[in-house]
Parts: C-alpha cells; sequence; structure tokens
C-alpha cells in the first residue's frame, strides 16, 4: 500500500470517529415534521399525549359516521331506484327518524364534548409549577424572560440561511433560531404569554399540544413538562404581519445540571451577579 493511500484511509478514519463523537454530543433534534408521516405529530408533554388521544378517538367517531352515511346511500341507491320503485314515494315526514336524527347527533356531540373540557382544563393552569417563563411575541421574534431565576431576558430570532447552514446544520431550514428558550427536563413550567407592540402572535409547538395565541394588554397561561431532553420546534401560528413565516419556535430541553449552568451564563450576562473581584475584596471586610 502507498503511502498516498494509506493517508487516506487514516484520514477517512478519522472523519468517521469525529461524526460518531458529533452524534453522541448533539442533542436529537425533535418535534419537527418528518417525511411520509401519516398521524398526527407524537405528544412530548401530558397535554401532548391527551390531545393525540383525543384526535384518535375523533378518528374513531368520524370514521364510524362515514362509513353509516356509506351504508345508507347504498342501501338507498339500490332499495329505492327507478326499476324497483317506478312510482315515486310520496311520504313527508316521519317521526321515528325525526327523533333519530336529532338525538344521535346530540349523544355524539356529547362524547366528543366530554373529553375536550377535560382536556381544555387539564392544559389550562400548571399545577405546582417549578418556574414561570413569561413568552412575549414581537414583530417578528420572540422574547423570553425567567422571573424566578433572575429575570433575565433571552430574545429569539430566526436564523438567515447561510447561518443556519454554518452554525445548526442539523436544525431543519426556516426553523433555526440563534436563541432557544431552555427548559429542564421533566420540571412542569408554567408558560406566560403575551405580545408587544399591536399584532397578535400564536406560540405554538405541536409536539407540546400547546398553541397560545399572545395578545397585547393580555396574559394567557399554559404549561408544559417535556420529559425527553431535545430541540423542539414550532412557528407562529397567527398572521400577524410582513414577516409573519419568519418567526420560530425553538425550546431546548436539558438536563437539570446543564440548565442550571445555563441560567448561570446568563444571570452573568446581564450583569445579575456579582463579579469575582468584587466578591473576594469584600470577604475581608465581613469577617
Amino acid at each position: 500500500m502507498t503511502g498516498r493511500r494509506i493517508l487516506d484511509v487514516l484520514c477517512y478514519v478519522a472523519v468517521v470517529a469525529l461524526g460518531w463523537v458529533g452524534v453522541a454530543q448533539a442533542q436529537p433534534i425533535v418535534g419537527v415534521p418528518h417525511d411520509w408521516e401519516m398521524n398526527m405529530p407524537p405528544g412530548y408533554t401530558p397535554v401532548g399525549d391527551r390531545l393525540v388521544s383525543l384526535h384518535d378517538l375523533l378518528l374513531v367517531i368520524i370514521s364510524l359516521i362515514c362509513l353509516f352515511v356509506l351504508a345508507l346511500l347504498i342501501y338507498a341507491v339500490w332499495r329505492f331506484h327507478a326499476a324497483r320503485n317506478p312510482v315515486p314515494s310520496t311520504t313527508t315526514h316521519h317521526t321515528a327518524l325525526e327523533i333519530a336524527w336529532t338525538v344521535i347527533p346530540i349523544l355524539i356531540l356529547v362524547i366528543i364534548a366530554i373529553p375536550s373540557f377535560r382536556l381544555l382544563y387539564f392544559g389550562d393552569k400548571a399545577q405546582d409549577p417549578a418556574f414561570t417563563v413569561k413568552v412575549t411575541g414581537n414583530q417578528w421574534y420572540w422574547t423570553y424572560t425567567y422571573p424566578d431565576q433572575g429575570n433575565f431576558t433571552v430574545e429569539s430570532r430566526m436564523l438567515p440561511e447561510a447561518e443556519r447552514v454554518k452554525l445548526k446544520p442539523q436544525v431543519p431550514r426556516l426553523l433555526a433560531v440563534d436563541e432557544e428558550m431552555v427548559i429542564p427536563a421533566g420540571t412542569t413550567i408554567r408558560i406566560i404569554g403575551t405580545a408587544a407592540g399591536l399584532s397578535m402572535h400564536g406560540w405554538t409547538v405541536p409536539g407540546f399540544g400547546l398553541k397560545k395565541t399572545v395578545i397585547p394588554g393580555r396574559l394567557n397561561e399554559g404549561w408544559i413538562n417535556v420529559a425527553k431532553e431535545g430541540y423542539y420546534f414550532g412557528q407562529c401560528s397567527q398572521i400577524c404581519g410582513d414577516n409573519h413565516t419568519f418567526m420560530p419556535i425553538g425550546v431546548r430541553v436539558v438536563s437539570k445540571p446543564e440548565f442550571d449552568k445555563w441560567v448561570e451564563e446568563k444571570k452573568k450576562s446581564a450583569g445579575l451577579l456579582p463579579s469575582t473581584d468584587v466578591a473576594s475584596a469584600s470577604a475581608p471586610a465581613n469577617r
């Protein structure tokens, strides 16, 4: 084997090894559409799981209704065609049918309403949240404020395509942001939404089962508890102006120690923590 050939093999092995290391260290990209999906996106929160269950129930109900209507149409075509009934029926009223097609739809709507209202109230208020994140919709970017973690703010803007390819190539096109909302996994978090300016926005993450219309001058509440670490994405679902389609939502779910480290870094960059020099200078005076 020539020296050039040996060098090529070593380079290939090095590239493969680095690729495996990158895959092991990178968090998975979660909560984005995939090719050939046929169903609801999976739920990654308790609300998302219940939303998928409600969807499955509605799918069963509407399928049964469609099959029933199809059977009635086929029967009517076969039973009442012109060859079998040369003289058309003159029936104008049938009490039993009138009662049936009034009562049965009411019962179906009641069956749908019960789990719908349960889900609505289940996702309305957080029970014993660990902390709150305030989501503010701007024209056209998102602001995340952590009042319980020192009251610092993170601004989240869409990355231009060239920067996405360079900095975050694993993130799907039009969904990459410069700063994600970061939360710890397995933690109940209250989401408070509002909007700045005059436009409404829609903070929507399908995998969380959460869609909150944020309105200027109002606070809307929801909550999430994401069990699996990774990157989750959504988009503004309220037509809010020129750059409505360029307001992606990025949520990074990390472990609790990693989240605490991220909070410390953000507090330092925001000037919310004393510097090391000041703390060292004041230490002798406190003795």
